[in-house]
């Protein structure tokens, strides 16, 4: 039995991803506030979580993976896809309180669920991988989105550090830059003020020009290369190299 686990399927990549499993005969557990109406049927599972609410997550993805445990999967591989936008706005504008909820959804709620999956998968009976979904703007920062700069570049921590602290052969941790994508993370970003982002102009210019990739496309490629290929543990993968 093959499982994936995909945070953030209501929409976007995450959605797609999921379709897309399901198509190759995956079974799949979503996990977010929401599912979306074009999942379903018998191989995919719905966890309800909202990842901003870190004090009751590990007990909500301890369940659910546990239950998947229990069926004892040939290979489970964990995609933390869920992301935000909410903190955007330059530094001094924020306060404490848009901080915390940017950093719980895009940091902190993905290495709860990297310690949960590494606790609930471990055995040389399964081929546990986990896929954490980051961003060129963990290497360049994007003024006015400072928070998600900030967030991606510490996942992308997480994942060398899974790496040098699971270096069985079974297991595997990535990083995964999926490049600029047709999503509502896009048209949230290309609808706020320049007072808010001052680089709006480019991710309108991003719609404009054509440049965003179809969600299902990125997944298709997503899961041939990342998901079922072999991989080198603790790399960082751009969207070219798929």
């Amino acid at each position: 039995m093959r499982t994936a686990i995909i945070t953030g399927v209501s929409t976007g990549l995450g959605e797609a991803l999921a379709a897309r499993l399901l198509a190759q005969d995956y079974e799949v557990l979503g996990v977010g506030r929401r599912p979306s109406p074009k999942l379903g049927g018998a191989r995919f599972t719905f966890a309800r979580a909202d990842l901003a609410q870190l004090d009751s997550l590990e007990a909500a993805l301890t369940r659910a993976f546990a239950a998947i445990a229990a069926r004892k999967p040939s290979q489970v591989c964990l995609i933390n896809n869920a992301a935000t936008v909410g903190g955007v706005g330059t530094l001094g504008t924020l306060g404490g309180a848009a901080i915390a909820a940017d950093l719980a959804v895009n940091l902190a709620a993905p290495v709860i669920a990297a310690d949960c999956f590494c606790r609930s998968f471990a055995g040389p009976d399964c081929e546990p991988r986990i896929v954490n979904v980051s961003s060129g703007a963990a290497q360049a920062p994007i003024a006015g989105a400072s928070l998600y700069s900030i967030a991606k570049a510490g996942l992308e921590m997480l994942t060398r550090a899974l790496a040098a602290e699971h270096d069985e052969r079974s297991f595997g941790a990535i990083t995964l830059r999926p490049g600029i994508i047709d999503t509502p993370m896009q048209q949230a970003m290309r609808g706020q003020p320049a007072a808010r982002l001052p680089v709006v102009a480019m991710f309108r210019d991003f719609h404009a020009s054509g440049r965003l990739v179809a969600p299902a496309e990125v997944a298709a490629k997503v899961v041939a290369r990342l998901v079922e290929g072999e991989i080198d543990n603790g790399r960082t993968y751009t969207y070219a190299e798929l």
